[in-house]
């Protein structure tokens, strides 16, 4: 009986096993030091070269191609897939470790090699042209050793790590190694070798060339005719290719003078699929006070701008006058799961969610964040505190609230996930978008969502253009089975939220606030507190409804700023009585002190010293004023600013009156 034939996808598993026992082996040697470091990188690129051409041909294959059906087809391709990727990656890290930092004996090898194959070729053209190679194994061991393409350096780069090559912009290289993380093995003309970022290097010899050309021509003054003929014609093909990488070096400029750290670690393969530039970061950055909440906590103007237009007193109560808006709603930010992690080289310093009032072309709100909690131990999973009244931090509180007035039909709410990051080689901080999500606020009929808890699949991308699901950019092929869709679904980065409903006094509160606001449960009786402040003094204390002079209100024209601070928001609420006199008092002598004290830095998100060097500031501040008031016998006043055991910066005009024109929207 003649032996069975093995299908396409039994041959790769075989020729997976074989590689995987041949790096096997390769470790071994390397650990125990048998063998030489030359003879194990060339070993280690055979493999690196065996396994990419494996890899090739396991992504052609379909199940078509077997000679008999085969069960759980996908579901084994895609163990090879990823048994190959971990060969790859262990490959990769070896060849590394291999390979030579400085000039290399190998390479001296390889050069020396390759002039010595250059003169036979001037020599022996049409005998050259007759020979044939043996088999596959010769012409992948001489790719190895000799550079296959020539690259130009179109900037400077200084290594960073041992193994990396220094070269300067316009250097020639010869490429000896091209790896998948984008760091590719370079030889120069000294004969130095070592890794280069591939984000570097343009194809050809085109930039800086002439004063090569000039120097190749007085060499070869005294060469004889034939040997002249071949460099003119060699002359006119560089000439060709330096007009063609001169007409894009303008294109290729403007594109490296735009790389931010994001960029370039996206090139290197250091960040996932899926990943991308924070836009709601950049919208934050950029456009100033527009979307931040300090600007949306000012009253807002009338159309005559003689009066406000959100801002009402009730004359039987005097209190501020609620207002109904087109979407009033409380929601809890619940966690997120299967959300990838950056690679190596990178330090996480937060993990956070950007949310704002969204129609799906333009953001209607501020924008506030959430941090996320995270746990080393679940790296894909990020989770947010349960709130506890008076202790979690407001930046942690995953309980929002959300007031709108826009009657657009696709009003709802943007979720962008994000990571600040720094680059551990240099020092470089930057913003990534781990993804968004969009939750619409009423089904197709035109109602309000239901109170229940949705789950959110992630996009990629921006916001502000179609939604192209995560899955797209992390995920190879499409599974067959509706049992492997099922799995394949639970591995989708998403996002879980809740939308529940508020009790009759957070409702109450929600109603005199701002039209357009977006911010934690948590400061809802602070926000409520300052706008009944904000109708006492403009609405009552004011002579005339047309009076704009300045106002001496301390706690008005400061109060905004602390909801761009997020840890001085916290150190009032901690100390807050809830009646109007003792917020005044507990106002001005804990956060209004503290705002201009010269030891608090500046607020910076995702800075560890900064935060930590503010966090000390305040708790000792906090508690040398509560022990002051305590031995003075006093409940807190202005007392504080004229002890000379507390410095406090000059006092300024500015930090004293509230200017009705200037701040109000």
């Amino acid at each position: 009986m003649p032996p069975k034939r093995k299908g396409p996808l039994q041959l790769v598993q075989r020729e997976v096993d074989e590689i995987k026992k041949q790096v096997d082996s390769l470790v071994k040697d390397v650990e125990s030091g048998n063998g030489y470091t030359e003879e194990a990188f060339r070993r280690c690129q055979e493999l690196q070269m065996s396994a990419e051409k494996t890899q090739r041909t396991l992504i052609k294959l379909t199940k078509a191609d077997e000679l008999a059906p085969v069960g759980n087809y996908d579901q084994r391709k895609q163990e090879e897939e990823r048994r190959l990727q971990d060969i790859l990656e262990r490959v990769t890290t070896l060849s590394l470790e291999l390979s030579p930092a400085g000039p290399s004996t190998a390479a001296g090898d390889a050069s020396k090699e390759d002039s010595d194959d250059d003169d036979k070729d001037e020599d022996d053209d049409e005998d050259s042209s007759d020979e044939d190679t043996d088999d596959d194994d010769e012409v992948e061991n001489q790719a190895v050793k000799t550079p296959s393409q020539m690259y130009t350096a179109l900037s400077d780069f200084k290594g960073e790590q041992e193994g990396d090559l220094s070269v300067q912009r316009g250097e020639i290289l010869k490429i000896i190694r091209k790896t998948a993380d984008g760091w590719w093995l370079a030889q120069d003309t000294k004969g130095n070798t070592g890794l280069v970022p591939k984000t570097y290097l343009k194809i050809g010899s085109g930039v800086d060339d002439d004063d090569d050309e000039k120097d190749e021509d007085d060499d070869d003054e005294n060469d004889d005719e034939e040997s002249e003929e071949e460099e003119d014609g060699e002359e006119l093909a560089d000439d060709q290719e330096k007009q063609s990488s001169h007409s894009n070096w303008s294109t290729v400029k403007k594109a490296l003078s735009g790389l931010d750290a994001t960029d370039v670690l996206s090139a290197l393969g250091a960040i996932p699929a899926g990943f991308g530039t924070s836009h709601l970061t950049k919208l934050l950055e950029e456009e100033g006070q527009t979307y931040r909440g300090s600007h949306y906590v000012q009253p807002e103007l009338s159309q005559s701008q003689l009066s406000f237009s959100d801002l009402f007193l009730d004359p039987d109560t005097g209190r501020v006058r609620p207002r109904q808006v087109q979407t009033c709603l409380c929601f809890s930010l619940w966690s997120c799961r299967m959300i990838p992690t950056p690679g190596v080289g990178v330090q996480v310093l937060s993990r956070h969610i950007r949310l704002c009032a969204f129609d799906k072309t333009q953001v209607l709100s501020n924008i506030h964040t959430v941090r996320a909690t995270y746990n080393s131990k679940s790296p894909k999973t990020w989770s947010f505190s349960p709130r506890m009244t008076g202790i979690l931090p407001s930046l942690l509180d995953g309980d929002c609230f959300l007031r709108c007035n826009s009657a657009h039909p696709n009003l709802g709410i943007l979720f962008e996930l994000g990571v600040t990051f720094i680059r551990n080689s240099t020092g470089d901080r930057g913003n990534l978008s781990c993804g968004w999500a969009y939750l619409k606020l009423t089904d197709d009929s035109g109602n309000p969502l239901p109170n229940r808890t949705y789950e959110l699949t992630l996009n990629s991308g921006s916001p502000f253009e179609a939604e192209v699901p995560m899955e797209i950019a992390a995920t190879r092929g499409s599974p067959a089975s509706v049992f492997q869709q099922m799995l394949q679904a639970r591995r989708l980065p998403k996002l879980i939220i809740k939308l529940k409903s508020a009790n009759s006094r957070t409702r109450t509160q929600l109603s005199i606030l701002p039209d357009t606001l977006l911010h934690s449960l948590s400061c809802v009786h602070l926000l409520a507190l300052h706008r009944q402040l904000l109708a006492d003094t403009l609405l009552m204390d004011r002579s005339t409804m047309q009076n704009a002079d300045l106002i001496c209100s301390p706690i008005l024209s400061t109060f905004p700023v602390l909801f761009d601070q997020p840890d001085l928001l916290d150190a009032l609420r901690r100390d807050l009585p809830y009646l109007k006199q003792e917020f005044v008092k507990v106002y001005m002598s804990s956060v209004y002190f503290l705002l201009h004290s010269p030891s608090l830095p500046p607020h910076r998100l995702a800075d560890p010293p900064s935060e930590e060097q503010r966090a000390r500031v305040l708790f000792s501040t906090l508690d040398a004023l509560k022990q002051s008031q305590h031995t003075s016998g006093t409940s807190g006043g202005l007392e504080v600013f004229v002890d000379p055991e507390h410095q406090h910066h000059a006092f300024d005009i500015t930090e004293l009156t509230f200017d009705l024109l200037n701040m109000a929207r």
